[in-house]
């Protein structure tokens, strides 16, 4: 990890951390992003701190004197050498069990015919024809999309990448907008959040993913564009990502079922953080978007971000759940947001979070900002909004915003 002390101790690998329950009744559940893990983790609550000093700075004995110091519990020596274990074998610790698991999975992916849809028979139906008849039953329910001016050539989706469970209106009615962009696209560029991404990177992949409804081949030469830009070394550095993330596959699920089922070439392109990526990260994306802009002239490119906006409650590390007045609140802040993606206007998107230092954790900023940047020059129109509940109490959630671009 960039900046990571040196290891002298167990350092707790990059995880999707999340609060459930309150009281003595709240666990945290420790969810492995890429899928190594054998099995879902949850500890109790009063845990938390352990796993905060968990960095890798720390041996086991003053791994204990420090938790004790910071929350006045004692944990038994026997105890914390258990828990460790535990994290070990479940490989949620930095360490040889776990390098030598990233590697097994890496060659796994490389090898195998095309990237299977990871959440098919999970958030949607792995049969084709089921799984239209539930897109077919999504667009039935949300209705038609607002209209969108009568010249106009879609160029870009803003799209979620919730669940369709939760966020089916919002799918529906965005990809309903963009269904002829759909049919008319020669390629498309799909940017998605890389949950687990380090700060600035691009990750493109080789392999291509797949869908219930077939294949849809990478666009080998794009990334090849897209590797001299940014080097091997870097470009393909996290690469196993694309095996789990599901900020590609959702939307791609509906761009393939638009289609028909008839294949497209695609270039996926995972996006780490961006508030915090250096200046020779940033330098990178400059290269890799001029390399991007220089294959898709002369094509009929679809651009599409799959991308949520904020994470706030409890769920994510907020200290009170969010009631009515919250939820105003972050509408309008979320406003301030379309605003700019309705603009295309990709700087004045990435200072509002930056302004608000990313209070909502926006988590699809670096995708809409690269998306935006390659569709400079259009206007665009929210197609729909909702905040989706994210913990059985109600008092956390995650907003969404649909949107189209057309030149």
């Amino acid at each position: 990890m960039d900046g990571a002390p040196p290891r002298v101790g167990p350092r707790l690998r990059p995880l999707d951390v999340r609060l459930f329950g309150q009281g003595s009744q709240a666990v945290y559940y420790l969810r492995d992003p890429l899928g190594l893990s054998p099995e879902d983790t949850f500890l109790p609550a009063w845990l938390g701190p352990l796993l905060a000093l968990m960095d890798g700075s720390r041996d086991l004995p003053q791994l204990q004197a420090a938790f004790q110091l910071l929350t006045g519990r004692y944990l038994p020596m026997s105890q914390l050498e258990s828990l460790v274990r535990e994290l070990e074998e479940r490989l949620l610790l930095e360490g040889p069990q776990l390098e030598a698991a990233l590697r097994r999975a890496l060659d796994e992916y490389r090898s195998a015919p095309h990237r299977p849809p990871a959440l098919a028979g999970k958030v949607y139906p792995a049969d084709p024809e089921e799984l239209s008849r539930t897109l077919d039953d999504y667009c039935a329910r949300a209705g038609p999309p607002p209209s969108l001016p009568a010249m106009a050539q879609v160029a870009g989706v803003i799209s979620p990448h919730i669940d369709y469970g939760r966020g089916w209106r919002t799918y529906a009615l965005t990809w309903q907008a963009a269904a002829e962009a759909c049919r008319r696209a020669e390629v498309a560029v799909v940017f998605g959040t890389d949950h687990g991404g380090s700060p600035g990177r691009l990750t493109p992949t080789r392999q291509s993913y797949a869908t219930p409804f077939g294949v849809l081949p990478t666009d080998a030469e794009a990334v090849r564009a897209l590797t001299d830009a940014l080097g091997e070394e870097e470009a393909f550095a996290e690469e196993l990502h694309h095996r789990g993330e599901h900020s590609i596959e959702l939307p791609l699920v509906w761009l393939h079922y638009l289609r028909g089922g008839e294949p497209l070439p695609v270039v996926p392109v995972l996006c780490g953080g961006l508030l915090h990526a250096g200046a020779e990260a940033r330098e990178r994306i400059e290269a890799a978007l001029a390399a991007l802009s220089q294959h898709l002239a002369g094509k009929r490119a679809l651009l599409v971000a799959g991308a949520d906006l904020a994470h706030v409650g409890p769920a994510f590390g907020d200290p009170t759940p969010y009631d009515l007045a919250d939820r105003l609140r972050l509408r309008g802040a979320d406003a301030r947001l379309l605003a700019a993606i309705e603009a295309a206007d990709a700087e004045a998107f990435l200072t509002t979070v930056a302004t608000e230092n990313d209070r909502y954790r926006i988590c699809g900023l670096a995708p809409i900002y690269m998306a935006l940047r390659l569709l400079a020059g259009c206007q665009g129109r929210s197609m729909g909004y909702d905040q989706c509940p994210a913990d059985p109490e109600g008092g956390s959630l995650v907003s969404v915003v649909g949107a189209v671009l057309w030149r």
